[in-house]
Parts: structure tokens; sequence; C-alpha cells
């Protein structure tokens, strides 16, 4: 008896047919049904929050308020449906709009156009309140606001360090470094200067240079997160008053609201993200079959990475894992592929020690993991080399990666586990 698969693959799919009996998971986020009116939910949120006072009872007349936004890379957050909520609500608590600024948390991506900022905060928001952009970078931008326990200095943009109330605004999901995204990320790396980034981001890399990554450092990690945890100290410098995140469904639509204590409403989101994509398994599997979910998620590897790293969360040690990522822009971004350039992984972590780029951690990480295990990817033809060159295997079809992924295995009674929607789901060893 088989169980046929439907696997995204680009704009269309890959069918594989495995052996029933030998199926040990499928690992599928859980359904939720989404929140039919987003102004209502924020409105909600925002009076009955946790572990804080409404917003209403927390700013006040006079006070210059400063909210924290993700930039274009987290389009899908859709600010434009729940920021003209908020600043109702703090125009009825006394704040005008003359009195909020909105700062673009780019950390060291590039400055948005004018029309970008129309897209991703909606028209309305562009017209009513001023906006500025945080480029860690311009160093005459930011300014010390303390040194964490770790000793990494703590710059800040200074809108952000000279306002009254500051407020987080943001989504959260799993983080392959962080832990889990939102949150305190807004400030780090956000608004945080250059150096500071680079001193936090580097706490991703193992203490003992020649070692690789660290391993405290992975989705649905907190607790003994070094990076997480020194992120958390920066953001408790700026004393955020408020903070506002958004949970999401796997088909992108609202899930949840969550508002209030800058730590405590996030980490009850980050709840809410675990039970809606983190899934419960009982055993690791001798093969993992898994798919971003076809485009854009499998646009070219860098977006492919977030596969690679949960279908590694499922599969034993010495196992394989096959990947089905078509990577039409394979050589895209520049500042990703170029990290295969070196050919060696210790050269790789040197390059990464002297400076930090989360393209350059995702190469490094990649790289490990297809050292560890055989990592099949079925791709366009024309990725063959540049497959072969980041370590991998390349295929051409589900076929091909099921007789090279036989031959690995050295048997046909392998246990076996399928991802339909791997970039998304975390596998959750119980």
């Amino acid at each position: 008896m088989f169980t046929e698969f439907h696997l995204g693959y680009g704009n269309g799919e890959v069918t594989v047919s495995l052996p029933t009996k030998q199926i040990l998971h499928v690992v599928e986020g859980k359904h939720v049904e989404p929140i039919a009116d987003v102004k209502a939910a924020v409105n909600a949120a925002l009076a009955n929050p946790i572990g804080t006072p409404p917003l209403k009872e927390i700013v006040k007349k006079g006070d210059r308020v400063c909210i924290i936004v993700s930039d274009i890379t987290r389009a899908w957050v859709r600010h434009d449906l729940f920021l003209p909520p908020l600043l109702d609500e703090l125009n009825a608590a006394g704040v005008p709009d003359s009195d909020i600024t909105l700062i673009v948390g780019l950390g060291a991506h590039r400055h948005h156009t004018h029309q970008e900022n129309v897209t991703v905060y909606g028209q309305e928001v562009v017209d009513r309140i001023g906006i500025e952009q945080s480029h860690a970078p311009t160093a005459e931008d930011f300014v010390k606001v303390g040194t964490t326990s770790r000793g990494v200095d703590t710059y800040i943009h200074k809108t952000v360090a000279n306002a009254d109330k500051v407020i987080l605004t943001g989504g959260i999901v799993y983080h392959l470094m962080a832990g889990f995204g939102g949150g305190r990320k807004s400030v780090m790396p956000g608004v945080a200067g250059y150096n500071s980034i680079q001193g936090n981001h580097s706490f991703c890399l193992h203490d003992t240079v020649g070692q690789g990554i660290s391993p405290h450092c992975v989705s649905g990690k907190l607790d003994g997160n070094n990076m997480h945890e020194d992120m958390t100290e920066m953001a408790a410098m700026v004393k955020p008053a408020f903070l506002l995140n958004a949970v999401f469904t796997p088909e992108g639509k609202f899930a949840r609201i969550v508002a209030g204590h800058w730590y405590d409403a996030w980490l009850a989101g980050c709840r809410t993200v675990e039970e809606i994509f983190g899934v419960p398994i009982d055993a690791k599997a001798d093969l993992v079959i898994g798919s971003a979910g076809g485009f854009p998620k499998d646009i070219n590897l860098y977006q492919g990475s977030k596969t690679i790293d949960n279908a590694y969360m499922a599969v034993k040690e010495g196992g394989v894992v096959i990947l089905t990522l078509e990577c039409r822009d394979i050589m895209e971004p520049p500042d990703f592929s170029g990290w295969y350039d070196f050919e060696s992984l210790y050269d790789r972590e040197l390059e990464l020690r002297k400076g930090f780029t989360v393209p350059g951690f995702i190469a490094l990480k990649c790289g490990l993991i297809a050292k560890k295990i055989a990592l099949i990817v079925v791709t366009l033809p024309q990725n063959r080399d540049f497959i072969a060159k980041a370590g991998m295997i390349p295929a051409a079809s589900m076929d091909e990666a099921m007789a090279i992924a036989e031959q690995k295995l050295g048997r046909k009674d392998y246990t076996v586990t399928v991802m339909s929607h791997a970039a998304n789901t975390v596998p959750l060893l119980k």
C-alpha cells in the first residue's frame, strides 16, 4: 500500500509515492481560522493587553511617541492593516499625529523609497505621521545607551532613545538564530547601531574558532540562547512602553494579535506560533522529504535555507534529506551566493567572524548541515553546478532523488517523514 504526496515546486508540484507502513510522520501546520476583522482584533488587544494597563492609560498628552516598524523584507506583517487603529488609539489618549514618529527598523538593510513606505505601511499612515529610517551604518544617528552583561556596547537610534514612549510592532515567527522573531528584534537589530548588531549576532557563532555555529542559537529555543538573551537586554535599555505584534496562519492571514508588555505579550505570541507551526514528532526518520511550499519560498537557495534547517531537525544523524527547491534565481541574492566562493567551511567561518552577515551565517549553517547528512535537492538542471558547489547533491527529478537516497541509506526498509510546508513548520522532538 502506497501514499501519494504532492509537493510544491516553483509554480507547480512534484509527486512522490511512498510505502504507507514506512511513513513515520507527516509534518503539517495546524489549521487556524483567520481573523475576519483585523481592526476590531487590534482594538480588542489594545483594550485588553497582557501584562500592562491599556495603551490609553500608558501614554498621555504631550508625550513624543515613537513606533518602531519592520522594513519591506517583512512586508507580510501587513502594518498597513494594524497601524491605523493604533494611531487612532493614541489620538484618543491625547497624542496627536504630529507627536508620533514612525521609525523603520532597517537594521543594516538598505533605505526605503517613499513608494515602499506607502506599500508597506499604507497611504493613510504615510500621510498622517512623520517617518524616519534607522540605518545601522549611519553612525552619527546613534547614541550609546548602555552595555550588555556580555560586553556588547548598545547604540540605539537617537529618535528612539529620545522618545517619551516607545512602541514595538511586528510579526512573530520561528527564527533560525534568535528562536523567534518579533518582540525585542524591533530594537535589535531594528534600530541598533552597526557595531551593536555585529556584537549581538556574533553569539550565533561557536565560542571556539573552527567549531562553526553555536548549538544554542536555533529555531524555537529561548532558554540559554545567548543571542536572544543579549538582544533582550538591549531592548530593555530602551524601556519600551508597549508592544503590538501579530501571529499568522500557515496561509499568511492574521491568526492572533498580541498587545501589552513588550516581553510578556510577545512571549504569549511565541506560544501561539508553537501551537500553529511547531509539530511534535516521536522520533527522527532515516529519510525526510521536504518542500518549501513552492514559489516564492523556493525562488532561490537563500529562501530555501529555512526548509533545509527545519527538515534537518526531523532527520536522524547520518540520514538523508530530499528537498524540492526550484530555485529559478539560484544566484540571488549575491550577498548569499558569494559565500560559496569559500570552498572551505573553515575559511567561510573565519570571514564571518571578521564581519557578521545573516546571509553568511546561513551559508555556513547550510554547509555544515550538508557535511553531516546527504542533502539532495530536486532543482532546475541549470542549477546543478551551484548546488554541487554548495556541498549538496543535485537531482533533476524526484525519481532520481529517491534512487540516490536509497543508495545512500543502503536499504529499502527506511523510515520517512514528509514535510509539505517545511519552510514554516518546525518539528519538535518529544
